[in-house]
């Protein structure tokens, strides 16, 4: 007995040995002595780190005995590194560590810590191309994080913006060549995904929300700092990858769902250096899935590799590369006249069985598409930085692409079949230099950044013409008479590669090429005249270079335009509660026309200026309760000028007067009232009216790109802290949209879209490095559809299941 006693005895205070460790603790608040919420602390030359709570504190345990280097960094502030020695069974408090406001703008080498309000991310260094807080911002963006599409389990790019309010999908992504992204209608206007972590990143297809780190949705004309070409009136979308962090791990994930959807996605990081300098990390994904429809699919695969490099504590480097093989057929549109009576005025008189695609998976488009960036980032002194970038994208389309269009002369709703040939390529080059600044004029504070961009693009289409095959009925009717002639042709349209390539064979293929440049320089300011208030002024000067086709000269022009903004802002409780105003600016360029009677007289070349869209907006932002309410509510009220019309008093000449307006209000709420529930809410209203135009089919309407005047959105999360159900979640969540105008012309009369909601429910569990997740879409089945001049039936009812793998 006395034998075994030792022996537990020995083996207790082995164990008490062995669990021994030093642990580092401290406080971090800024110069006000606020307390600082997500700062990032790590460890140099170790894995080790976690970011502060809610009161600036942390706590790194599990050290051996030894000297270390505690390295802390946090957005808009200058990065610190401090010496401690520990011992084993030793606590070291480092007290009160302050950090002051700097010109450092964090890499996206951060600690992925316990951020408690998920669903928000109010901090961004690509919004203003500085660091700066969303509080402090006079500009409103909407920010979509990794871990509210974790909880939503998505899976595609148009999913995945439905948590932004106000933004509407319009056509989901064609594949075509030129514009095969998706469009979506922002606060009145269309625009296209065309930024990729702050600079141009084109695509022709869907992109993969497998590589998401969070997206950026920038409300309102912001030309100001990234010019015309990747923009629109409405505002812009940048999507922000996945980069190296602190740390080695990754994950494993596999989803599988309704209609045969497979994905498998995996995430590697590790450093590549013993000093822990080099960092790499690998993304990748494989999917394929098949369509609710009759026949239709789309697969993709995609390999992102990335790479950060911090030479020394002054120059720093980084490698991003995204290489997709995605093909798929293009979706079903069914095109709508656009100048004659419609027969049918809603989904109900047409009669359209939702369930046909109208094509085979056989016509199918192939879009490789590639998005490369390199960065250089040095520091000139403690309160200047230089930011060096270089971006190149290369997106292609290959193969067929069908519509149908509504001719409306054959009567009985019947559409026309439409194909032809793509093969297109967009090339892009953007290079960039900034110099961003942080430093102090008397006692007002100026953080400044001033940079030059050089952007080219080179577009090449050798596809052939498009050609008649057949004409079909909502219903599935299908008939050979073609709305062309008179001719009564055969019924027998196979589709299939073989019978269209027997039609296309007699189409001319095309032989084009265009080009243009953009020379830009800008400057932005934010101007702290107290702690409290402050201005952001800026102003671009862009330079357009228009080659046009390289065959011709005739459609060769530049123009030079200038771009301003301006905000204020004004916090009556510091990072907590701010009111802003803000004055933004977008444009558009516009080429020449031909002016003159061509029947009694020569004819003149006449140039125009840039259209211009100018918004004014203000209202209120909020980051309460240590950051567990954040919310913002905004007006806003854009008018575009300067759109070239027909003169009244002229036929034969042209002139700058038309105009379109769009107003409205914007809610948006992220909450964390308690441990483990998140919830994220937006409303949008939107009214847009075209108020002076020569086209009166158009005249006092509201635009088609307009989308629906009333949006909104919801997800709740909760998963269970402790107890039997510790790690088990629910999620929940809607969203929905008031009817749409899919036509609103003077000559062809209303085509309504309903309004919708549609419901989603999930349930999770999350033990150890494993989840498990159930994610069901649209669970009442809900039949609704989206179009712009179009209707775009949407899925029914799917369900989605996944395993995920962390190490």
């Amino acid at each position: 007995m006395k034998k075994q006693l030792t022996i537990i005895l020995f083996l207790s205070l082995n164990m008490f040995g062995f669990s021994q460790s030093g642990t580092v603790k401290g406080i971090i608040k800024d110069s006000n002595n606020s307390s600082l919420f997500g700062v990032n602390v790590s460890v140099k030359n170790t894995i080790k780190g976690t970011q502060t709570n809610e009161t600036g504190a942390f706590e790194i345990s599990d050290f051996q005995s030894g000297n270390y280097i505690l390295a802390i960094s946090y957005l808009g502030f200058k990065s610190k590194e401090i010496p401690f020695k520990v011992n084993t069974n030793e606590t070291i408090d480092l007290g009160i560590i302050t950090l002051y406001e700097g010109d450092e703008i964090l890499d996206e080498i951060v600690i992925n810590g316990n951020r408690t309000n998920k669903f928000s991310r109010k901090e961004t260094a690509y919004v203003s191309k500085l660091p700066l807080k969303d509080i402090e911002n006079t500009q409103v963006y909407s920010t979509i994080t990794n871990e509210l599409l974790q909880s939503q389990l998505v899976i595609n790019f148009d999913d995945a913006l439905k948590n932004a309010p106000g933004v509407e999908g319009l056509w989901t992504s064609t594949g075509r060549g030129g514009d095969g992204a998706g469009y979506y209608s922002l606060r009145g206007f269309s625009v296209q995904p065309e930024l990729v972590n702050g600079l141009p990143g084109l695509t022709n297809g869907t992109i993969n929300a497998a590589n998401i780190e969070h997206i950026e949705v920038v409300k309102g004309p912001s030309a100001t700092l990234f010019g015309n070409s990747v923009t629109s009136y409405g505002g812009l979308i940048n999507v922000v990858t996945k980069k190296p962090y602190v740390g080695k791990g990754g994950e494993l994930s596999f989803t599988s769902g309704t209609y045969g959807l497979n994905q498998i996605t995996a995430d590697f990081n590790t450093p590549l250096d013993k000093e822990n300098n080099i960092y790499f990390r690998l993304n990748t994904s494989y999917s394929t899935e098949q369509s609710f429809q009759d026949a239709g699919f789309r697969k993709s695969f995609f390999v992102a590799p990335s790479l950060s490099y911090k030479v020394n504590n002054k120059l720093s480097f980084s490698f991003y590369g995204e290489i997709t093989q995605a093909e798929q057929t293009n979706p079903t549109f069914l095109f709508l006249n656009r100048s004659a009576p419609t027969e049918a005025a809603n989904l109900e008189e047409l009669n359209y069985n939702n369930k046909l695609s109208f094509t085979s998976n056989d016509l199918s488009l192939e879009n490789p598409t590639q998005n490369y960036r390199v960065q250089m980032d040095y520091k000139l002194s403690d309160t200047w930085q230089s930011q060096t970038l270089l971006s190149k994208s290369s997106t292609s389309t290959k193969g067929y692409y069908t519509y149908l269009f509504d001719y409306l002369v054959l009567g009985n709703n019947t559409f026309s079949r439409f194909l032809n040939k793509q093969n297109a390529n967009t090339q892009t080059t953007d290079f960039q230099q900034n110099f961003i600044g942080d430093f102090k004029i008397g006692s007002l504070r100026n953080r400044v950044v001033v940079g030059l961009d050089y952007f080219t693009a080179t577009g090449t289409d050798n596809g052939t013409g498009y050609a008649f095959y057949g004409n079909v009925t909502p219903q599935g009717g299908a008939s050979g008479d073609n709305p062309f002639t008179a001719d009564v042709e055969t019924d027998s349209y196979p589709l299939s590669t073989s019978g269209v390539d027997a039609i296309l064979a007699s189409q001319a293929v095309g032989n084009s090429k265009s080009k243009y440049h953009i020379y830009s320089a800008y400057a932005s300011n934010v101007l702290n005249f107290t702690q409290n208030f402050s201005a952001m002024v800026g102003l671009r000067l862009d330079r357009f270079d228009n080659e046009g086709s390289l065959a011709s000269t005739t459609d060769d022009y530049d123009q030079t335009t200038f771009s301003p903004k301006l905000g204020l802002m004004y916090q009556p409780i510091l990072n907590k509660l701010s009111i802003f105003a803000n004055y933004q600016n977008g444009f558009k360029n516009v080429g020449p026309a031909l002016v003159g009677d061509p029947g009694t007289g020569p004819q003149t070349l006449k140039t125009f200026d840039p259209e211009q869209a100018n918004q004014l907006e203000f209202g209120v932002k909020t980051n309460l309760f240590s950051s567990r309410l954040n919310a913002t509510l905004s007006y806003y009220d854009i008018k575009v000028t300067d759109r070239v019309i027909t003169d009244p008093d002229s036929p034969f000449n042209k002139i700058q007067g038309g105009e379109v307006v769009s107003r409205g209000f914007e809610v948006e709420i992220n909450a964390n009232p308690i441990n483990g529930l998140n919830i994220r809410g937006g409303f949008s209203n939107n009214y847009s009216e075209t108020t002076k135009s020569d086209n009166a089919n158009i005249l006092n309407r509201r635009p088609l790109e307009a989308g629906p005047k009333n949006l909104y959105n919801f997800w709740a999360n909760y998963e269970f802290q402790e107890g039997n159900l510790d790690g088990f979640g629910l999620g929940f969540g809607l969203n929905g949209a008031s009817e749409r105008l899919a036509i609103n012309y003077a000559s062809t009369g209303e085509f309504v879209l309903p309004s919708y909601t549609i419901v989603n429910a999930s349930v999770f569990y999350a033990v150890d490095n494993y989840t498990i997740s159930l994610k069901l879409n649209n669970a009442f089945n809900k039949q609704y559809y989206k179009g712009w001049s179009t209707i775009n039936p949407q899925a029914p009812r799917t369900l989605l299941a996944n395993v995920t793998y962390r190490f």
